[in-house]
């Protein structure tokens, strides 16, 4: 827009969405919003009123000149706007509960982004957002979509091979590690360095320079590490650790401590349901304070909602795109040779120099070998589970499920496939077509 930005949220009615608006009236010197277009299904318009009404509130505060529109009709959002930013869960909270409870019977970890739980999300979320991509493709061809949508990295990749827009995945655990860096050594966040190698919820941080010092050796002996409220506080063997060579990210756990995480997730089910059943309660509590007619900034309360940093980390690629900035910032984008054992379009999680073109892939400095072959395998996964999204090929789906590193055999890939599709059938057209 000429006299300002027009941004869209996919998902607008998320408890997330506050996080944004925060941002927004934040940087709005750097970031000069003029639209702000909430957009949600039916079955969510009742979120998104209560998260709108709050917006609404939270810009009448700022007395910026944000016009706050909220809408279920996604095309009237998306026309002519500069950014689109989707955070979706297609099958809502009850499709996730089902994504890490399911595979809890048959002795495998259920987590919502990873695993086969991942994988159902990935299934349901890609044709939804493929299609989001054509409004876009037709709507608004110069916008940036960033998506913040799980799992990002698939998702991601999905965009960029079967779409015309230009996208990046993100997500806040990389911006959550160097926050936690500088509290740990007290620094400006300038002083620090550091190099992310792997995919997205699947990498490790090969280099920690503080002021020029590297500090990767002792971090490497704190086997608490940084962690996040949704994966459980396991410690990680310190011997494991300081031959591994790089920081491990915390979802790296289910790979690296798979019986000790399991054993953990079946006895957080019995005790307090699953991890949906916690975010839920947590989601209600959040909306109860929404409601309230006097509040007119984000609660701290949404910090236990597990999206800390979610805002800045969306805001700062914004203002990045926006003003080429020329600032590094960890990202989801195509490979293009940067891991040579990948293929060249996919989606990997590296740093990046944002230009007001789109970010550049910085080259790497260590990639350790014994690295290698987890990263191959779950990239394995991730590219048959786009081409099932895409297809609707149950054997593709098949060979996604058995080879994800999760999974422990065959036959227990045909149980859980058989039975997760099933259980997404509502949301999973291309596997159940009409006859």
């Amino acid at each position: 827009m000429a006299d300002g930005l027009k941004m869209v949220v996919i998902g607008g009615g998320s408890s997330y969405t506050p996080e944004l608006v925060e941002g927004f009236i934040q940087y709005h010197h750097e970031l000069p919003v003029r639209e702000l277009w909430l957009v949600d299904i039916d079955a969510g318009l009742h979120k998104l009123e209560i998260v709108g009404n709050l917006a609404r509130r939270m810009v009448e505060r700022s007395g910026l000149p944000i016009e706050v529109h909220l809408t279920t009709d996604r095309r009237l959002a998306i026309r002519g706007a500069d950014f689109v930013s989707t955070q979706m869960r297609v099958g809502m909270l009850e499709a996730r509960g089902r994504d890490e409870s399911i595979p809890l019977k048959y002795g495998v970890i259920g987590q919502e982004t990873t695993g086969p739980g991942g994988m159902m999300k990935a299934l349901r979320t890609i044709p939804v957002l493929l299609n989001i991509c054509r409004d876009i493709e037709e709507l608004a061809p110069n916008a940036w979509l960033l998506n913040f949508t799980n799992p990002a990295g698939i998702v991601t990749e999905a965009i960029h091979k079967h779409s015309n827009v230009r996208s990046v995945g993100l997500c806040n655990s990389p911006i959550g590690l160097r926050k936690w860096l500088t509290s740990t050594y007290n620094v400006a966040p300038e002083k620090i360095y550091t190099e992310f190698v792997g995919l997205n919820h699947l990498h490790w941080v090969t280099r920690v320079d503080v002021d020029g010092v590297s500090k990767l050796p002792e971090l490497l002996g704190n086997t608490e590490g940084f962690s996040g409220k949704n994966v459980p506080q396991q410690g990680w063997d310190p011997n494991f650790l300081l031959s591994l060579g790089g920081l491990p990210s915390y979802y790296l756990k289910y790979f690296y401590m798979t019986d000790e995480m399991l054993a953990e997730q079946q006895a957080s089910f019995a005790r307090d349901g699953n991890r949906a059943a916690v975010v839920k309660r947590v989601e209600d509590e959040l909306f109860q304070l929404y409601r309230d007619p006097e509040l007119s900034e984000k609660p701290k309360q949404l910090e236990q909602r597990g999206g800390a940093f979610y805002s800045e980390a969306a805001v700062n690629l914004m203002r990045s795109l926006h003003n080429g900035t020329n600032d590094i910032q960890t990202l989801n984008v195509a490979n293009n040779g940067m891991l040579d054992f990948l293929p060249k379009d996919a989606s990997i999680e590296v740093n990046c120099v944002v230009t007001k073109t789109g970010p550049l892939p910085l080259p790497l400095t260590n990639v350790p070998p014994h690295v290698k072959g987890l990263i191959h395998a779950v990239k394995t996964y991730e590219q048959l589970t786009i081409e099932a999204a895409v297809t609707g090929d149950r054997g593709v789906a098949l060979q996604a499920m058995v080879h994800h590193p999760l999974v422990p055999n065959v036959d227990t890939a045909i149980k859980l496939l058989d039975e997760m599709l099933e259980a997404n059938r509502d949301y999973l057209p291309q596997f159940f077509p009409v006859v």
